[in-house]
């Protein structure tokens, strides 16, 4: 069973940046798609980001594309979203996913504990 562990969430000023980080431990990273997840209290879930095991594949939705960038560090079973020009609408707890399909099935996940992200206006 893999374990993941998110860090470098925190509070930020609208249009400042942020680097997210999932750390993969006892299994190899590049055994899983992953993802990132966020959840707002009393919203729906959204997946903002997906790649595939070796990064060929990546999805964003439409919230964010063009502002963030997944990436993937199988060598250092690490996974980071650089978030760029954020904004009040993307403070959520974010959650690193790994799958082992794509596209990604965040009810099959493993899910790590989150980060909270806080973006002020």
């Amino acid at each position: 069973q893999v374990q993941l562990v998110e860090s470098g969430g925190g509070l930020v000023q609208a249009g400042e940046e942020l680097r997210l980080s999932c750390a993969a431990s006892g299994r190899a990273l590049g055994d899983f798609t992953m993802g990132w997840i966020r959840q707002v209290s009393g919203k729906e879930r959204e997946v903002v980001a997906s790649i595939s095991w070796g990064g060929s594949n990546t999805d964003y939705s439409d919230s964010v594309k063009g502002r963030f960038t997944i990436s993937r560090d199988n060598a250092e079973n690490t996974m980071y979203l650089q978030m760029n020009s954020l904004k009040s609408e993307d403070t959520a707890v974010y959650y690193c996913v790994a799958d082992v399909a794509w596209p990604l099935r965040p009810d099959f996940a493993t899910w790590g504990q989150g980060t909270q992200v806080t973006v002020s206006s």
